[in-house]
């Protein structure tokens, strides 16, 4: 079976990487030529634990392979994927100019039958204006070829995307033809038989499907966090909330736990675009609007911490920053809860050192000079007057406390992401402050 993926972002970069894994033969697309031809060298563009690897293996065993020309790759292809870019415009809803751009390349390319698949996350109906725009481009060849779509959502944690990909819990499909559920079967059938469970639904309810996952998901980490602040308050301790609510088994355990707010490119965008989705067809989201504002009050919970100890006017102090991406094991930087505690930071007049053990060279399209960048997550600390943690990444989970105590003016630390024992810190002679504990 052959398949071509358009868009070799961290989406469609991973699938590719994966189908061709299972023995599938796999065309990656993009129309950046740079990219392209490191990809063909084995120079990947994303930092995705495993992919790296991957890819070259697959690469050597001929299975997968890089272009620039849509054309080219859809000759012999059974299936092609669109899985380029839906940034969030300004009112929030989805930037279709990529998917649309690349239906009309689509409908200009192909000779023979092919089956369609949107991977990229778009609004509910998307389907149907790809369908519209491939059939008019037809109709301007003067050609009555047929086609099928499907919806085929992705459901990928960063930082460990291969293994949600190879060892799915679920996987959706929308479709409206039997032909094109065969051909969804064969693409998949090496994990059907390893019992994986594949859902098949229609194309819109497919759509909806991922925005409401992600909608969820986030609901879930504002809630938490709303929890937080209100524990704080009132002297209760929301890890022990949230071992109490956790082991319901109607409630479960996985994301329940507070922080400094969720980023990423994920959660804010698609909360975004449900809300507008649901605002154009007069239904009023008020929950997810309420998701959304909860989460963005909590990206500054950290700094409201620092003035509460220091005051308002920061100058003459250094903070350490542990963490700059917006979760561990990825360099992603959207939406990154550390973007919104150092400009706060810096406007208030302090100096920033900080340290990320993958995120640093991402950061800096960012942050360009305004902070202090260190290699060594103890030099970070140097002259500083306290230490804030923002990622949870692994290595900053059991610190050299005696290194750490050395380096820093004051024994204070800002836990954002609650990783630290709370008596353990003070039995160590600590100014510690985490979140709702």
């Amino acid at each position: 079976m052959k398949i071509a993926i358009v868009g070799t972002g961290y989406v469609g970069l991973v699938t590719g990487t994966c189908f061709s894994e299972t023995g599938i033969t796999v065309t990656c697309v993009d129309i950046d030529k740079n990219k392209i031809d490191a990809l063909k060298k084995g120079i990947v563009p994303i930092y995705e634990p495993g992919l790296a690897e991957m890819i070259s293996r697959n690469i050597s065993n001929d299975r997968l392979f890089f272009s620039t020309s849509l054309k080219e790759s859809l000759l012999g292809a059974d299936i092609v994927f669109i899985a380029v870019g839906t940034p969030p415009m300004e009112d929030g809803s989805a930037d279709l100019k990529y998917v649309l751009d690349v239906a009309d390349e689509i409908g200009e390319c192909i000779d023979k039958y092919i089956l369609i698949v949107t991977k990229s996350t778009v609004p509910v109906g998307t389907s149907e204006k790809i369908r519209g725009r491939i059939s008019k481009k037809l109709v301007e060849r003067n050609l009555d070829i047929s086609f099928d779509m499907a919806s085929n959502p992705e459901f990928l944690k960063e930082g460990a995307a291969i293994n949600d990909f190879m060892h799915p819990d679920r996987i959706v499909v929308g479709v409206d033809s039997p032909k094109a559920k065969k051909l969804m079967e064969r693409l998949y059938h090496a994990f059907l038989i390893q019992n994986h469970p594949i859902i098949f639904t229609d194309i819109v309810s497919s759509e909806m499907t991922k925005y409401a996952a992600n909608a969820m998901l986030a609901t879930r980490i504002s809630f938490m966090n709303d929890i937080a602040n209100l524990c704080e308050i009132l002297g209760a301790d929301v890890d022990e909330v949230k071992k109490g609510i956790g082991s319901d088994s109607r409630i479960g355990k996985a994301f329940l736990n507070a922080g400094c707010g969720y980023g990423g490119s994920c959660f804010p965008k698609d909360v975004k675009a449900l809300i507008k989705i649901g605002k154009e067809n007069g239904c009023d989201l008020e929950l997810l609007r309420s998701v959304e504002s909860v989460n963005q009050n909590q990206k500054q919970v950290l700094f409201k911490k620092v003035v509460t100890k220091f005051g308002k006017d920061l100058s003459n102090l250094r903070f350490a920053i542990w963490g700059l991406s917006f979760k561990p094991c990825t360099d992603d930087m959207r939406e990154a809860p550390s973007l919104i505690l150092i400009n706060d930071l810096l406007n208030a007049g302090a100096e920033i050192n900080v340290y990320d053990p993958i995120a640093m060279e991402e950061a800096k399209k960012y942050l360009n000079d305004k902070v202090n960048y260190y290699e060594d997550m103890y030099k970070v600390l140097s002259n500083c007057d306290a230490l804030i943690l923002v990622t949870e990444w692994q290595e900053f989970k059991v610190p050299k406390f005696t290194y750490v105590e050395k380096a820093l003016k004051s024994k204070i630390i800002f836990d954002g992401r609650n990783i630290y024992d709370k008596k353990q810190m003070q039995d160590f002679g600590y100014e510690y402050y985490s979140i709702g504990r």
